[in-house]
């Protein structure tokens, strides 16, 4: 039975700037770009998420819900050190720490025989000396699972602690709404409420096979985690997926061929960051993400595409034919093949982990 343990910082960005401002405590504050340039919201206090704001949304709508909101340019160096000095504390108690982020990360504790091989007495002194540490608090979950911890993490937020022991898995899960499922979204979730599903009792009403009828290879997935069964062990090293660069222009590009002029600037910021990886990495396809002046998106991706840029002048044009309309945003990039390589961890911008 495995001890797992996931740690998530609160509102880390903004944690961090708040430490280093008290001024801002209290406030409604946000981490992210200029509202008068189209910029995103990276992740705000609980004061503005009273207001409805959140991570991803527009910094102007954001403005628009919480006039009184506190905009706060981005710190990566601060965010990359505070997150480096987290991952210090976490290897002290075991070498499987798996980053998922800068400020959240799996911990499996099975074989550490600190606090005599008590998970949850890991997790108070790992919490505790965060906030010594770093003067910011973070969440944990102790569970036997990757997702059950991850659910428990975040289910006494901010600065909270649960704990789910073997036994009390079933009962914890079967009360889960299917938003909790990592890859259940809008859309799923839609259809399962056609079908009456709304929690994970719910859904264990279902076989295997009729999940799978009606969720795809998704449908296997969903059968198992409902019964709170997740076997994915923890992982220290992460490759990456994707990798991809995109712009968000301060006026609408009005047709296709303003689209083609910003490609060989996006394309060199792509080449320069892929120069970065190791040998490993093969790229699989590419890919061209466009969001219209309507907030509508689209994604144009080809397999057996390399980094070129007559591909991405290709792929570019398909997209544009799709939307006919403003674009406000433009991203190029690449996806890659499955690898045993073991790739450092970085945070993934809101564009590369969509």
């Amino acid at each position: 039975m495995r001890k797992i343990i996931h740690v998530d910082a609160d509102c880390f960005f903004a944690a961090l700037e708040i430490r280093d401002d008290p001024t801002l405590r209290g406030r409604p504050v946000a981490v992210g770009g200029d509202p008068g340039k189209r910029g995103v919201i990276s992740t705000c206090s609980y004061e503005a998420r009273v207001f409805g704001v959140h991570s991803a949304m527009a910094s102007a709508h954001a403005m628009r819900l919480c006039p009184n909101l506190i905009i706060v340019p981005h710190s990566m160096d601060k965010y990359r050190q505070a997150s480096q000095a987290m991952q210090e504390i976490f290897r002290d108690y075991t070498d499987l720490v798996e980053p998922l982020s800068l400020d959240e990360a799996f911990l499996d504790v099975s074989q550490c025989s600190s606090h005599s091989g008590s998970a949850t007495r890991m997790a108070e002194e790992i919490r505790a000396r965060v906030q010594a540490a770093l003067g910011i608090t973070v969440s944990a979950g102790v569970a036997p699972n990757k997702f059950v911890a991850k659910v428990a993490s975040d289910w006494h937020k901010p600065n909270g602690l649960t704990v789910v022991p073997p036994g009390q898995v079933d009962g914890f899960v079967a009360q889960l709404p299917v938003q909790r499922i990592h890859g259940v979204g809008k859309v799923t979730a839609a259809r399962m409420q056609q079908m009456g599903i709304h929690s994970c009792a719910d859904l264990r009403r279902y076989s295997a096979l009729q999940l799978s009828e009606a969720f795809g290879s998704f449908g296997g997935r969903l059968y198992e985690l409902c019964r709170g069964l997740d076997e994915r062990p923890v992982k220290p090293s992460r490759t990456r997926k994707s990798l991809s660069v995109e712009h968000t222009f301060a006026r609408d590009l009005p047709d296709v061929s303003q689209c083609l002029a910003r490609l060989p600037a996006l394309f060199g910021q792509l080449c320069g960051r892929l120069g970065r990886l190791d040998s490993d990495y093969q790229i699989l396809k590419s890919f061209v993400k466009m969001k219209f002046n309507d907030f509508g998106a689209t994604t144009v991706e080809r397999v057996g595409m390399g980094a070129c840029l007559d591909d991405y002048h290709q792929l570019l044009a398909e997209a544009f034919q799709r939307g006919g309309r403003p674009v406000r945003l433009l991203g190029i990039g690449v996806r890659f093949k499955d690898h045993g390589g073991a790739g450092p961890m970085q945070q993934l911008d809101f564009f590369e982990s969509a």
